[in-house]
C-alpha cells in the first residue's frame, strides 16, 4: 500500500512537471509497465485530479484544470516562494485576500519541512516593504490565531490597552477581519463574558492555544460589518454624522472603513458616521478632506465648529477688519 501511494505521488509530480507525457515515457521514468501507469492514472482521477488523455502515437497524458482544486505537490523552492508570498500578503494585506492568505500560510507552515524553515526565516528577514499607514502585525501571530479559530481552541494573550497598560486575556476566537489598514479579532472574552473586537497590532505576546471550546451564536451574521460598527461608532463619546457634498466613491477613496461608515445620500452627497472621543479630531480630519460638508449631529460638534471658525478667523487677523499678517 505504501509503495502504491508513493508511486501515485511520483506520477502526480511528473504530471505537474511537464505539460504532456506519453504512456511509454511515464512508464520508463517510473520503472513500471504502461498498464500500471494507466491504472495509476485512473486512481488519480478518482481522487479529483483532471487528467486528460489523447489517443494516437503522438498522444499522451496531461494534467488539466478541474472544478475543484486538488492537493498540489511543491518542490523546495516552490514551497519557499509560496510561503514568502503569503507572508508578505499577510503582513501588508491585499484587499479581499488578506484573511485567506493567513489561513493558507498557517497550513503551509504546519507541513513545511524542518530543512526549509531556516531558509524561510532568512528570506523573510531579508525582504522588506515600504512603510505605510497600515498597523504592523506579526504574520506568525495571525497564523496562530487562524489555526485556533479553525480548531476551536481558546487562546491566551497579552493585550495592550489604549492607555498603554497590558493585561492577560483569555478568549474564544471566531474571526479575523482585515480592514485594509488594521487586523481585528472577533472573540468572546471569558473574563468579561461578552463579545470583544481586539486590534491585532495590540496583541503584544504570541497567543497560546489551549483547550477546545463549543462555539456559541455569533453577535452578527456579517462579522465584517460588526467590526466596522465596533471600531467606527462605539464606545466613543461622540457619534458624529456629517453630510459630505461629494459622491461616495470620491469620499471612500479618502476615508477608509476603519475610520467611518459611509452611505450614499442621493448620488452627489455622502453621509459619514463615525465615533470620536474628541471633537478636535473630526474637525481636523474633515477640514483636511478639502470637501464642502454639513454637520448633522451632535449639536456639540456644531458649536465646536463655530468656535473653531472664530479662532481661525482671529488668527488670520480678519475678525476685526484687520488685514492678514
Amino acid at each position: 500500500m505504501i509503495q502504491s501511494s508513493a508511486r501515485l505521488l511520483q506520477l502526480l509530480s511528473l504530471l505537474q512537471l511537464r505539460r504532456e507525457w506519453t504512456g511509454p515515457a511515464l512508464a520508463g521514468r517510473m520503472g513500471v509497465t504502461e498498464r500500471t501507469v494507466r491504472r495509476d492514472i485512473d486512481k488519480l482521477r478518482t481522487l479529483g485530479y483532471p487528467i486528460h488523455a489523447s489517443p494516437g502515437i503522438a498522444g499522451g497524458y496531461q494534467l488539466g484544470a478541474g472544478a475543484q482544486l486538488p492537493p498540489l505537490l511543491l518542490d523546495d523552492n516552490e514551497a519557499l516562494a509560496v510561503a514568502l508570498g503569503l507572508n508578505s500578503v499577510a503582513a501588508g494585506p491585499v484587499a479581499g485576500i488578506g484573511e485567506a492568505s493567513v489561513r493558507a500560510l498557517a497550513k503551509l507552515e504546519q507541513v513545511l519541512p524542518a530543512r526549509l524553515r531556516p531558509r524561510f526565516a532568512t528570506l523573510k528577514a531579508a525582504v522588506t516593504t515600504l512603510p505605510s499607514n497600515a498597523a504592523s502585525v506579526d504574520p506568525h501571530q495571525l497564523t496562530v490565531v487562524s489555526s485556533a479559530i479553525a480548531d476551536r481552541r481558546l487562546i491566551r494573550f497579552d493585550y495592550a490597552k489604549p492607555d498603554g497598560t497590558v493585561d492577560r486575556r483569555t478568549a474564544e476566537p471566531y474571526r479575523l477581519v482585515d480592514t485594509g489598514r488594521r487586523w481585528y479579532l472577533v472573540a468572546w472574552d471569558l473574563e468579561r463574558e461578552d463579545w470583544r473586537t481586539f486590534r491585532a497590532d495590540r496583541i503584544v505576546s504570541l497567543p497560546a492555544a489551549t483547550k477546545k471550546f463549543l462555539p456559541r451564536a455569533l453577535p452578527a451574521e456579517d462579522l465584517a460589518a460588526y467590526v466596522q460598527q465596533s471600531v467606527t461608532r462605539s464606545p466613543y463619546r461622540y457619534d458624529v454624522v456629517v453630510r459630505l457634498f461629494a459622491p461616495i466613491g470620491e469620499v471612500a477613496a479618502l476615508v477608509g472603513p476603519h475610520l467611518a461608515t459611509l452611505s450614499d445620500d442621493g448620488g452627489s452627497a455622502t453621509l459619514l458616521h463615525a465615533g470620536w472621543d474628541s471633537l478636535a479630531q473630526p474637525a481636523a480630519n474633515l477640514a483636511a478632506l478639502g470637501m464642502e460638508f454639513e454637520i448633522i449631529s451632535p449639536p456639540e460638534f456644531k458649536e465646536y465648529a463655530l468656535a473653531l471658525a472664530g479662532r481661525l478667523a482671529r488668527s488670520a487677523g480678519t475678525a476685526a477688519g484687520q488685514a492678514p499678517r
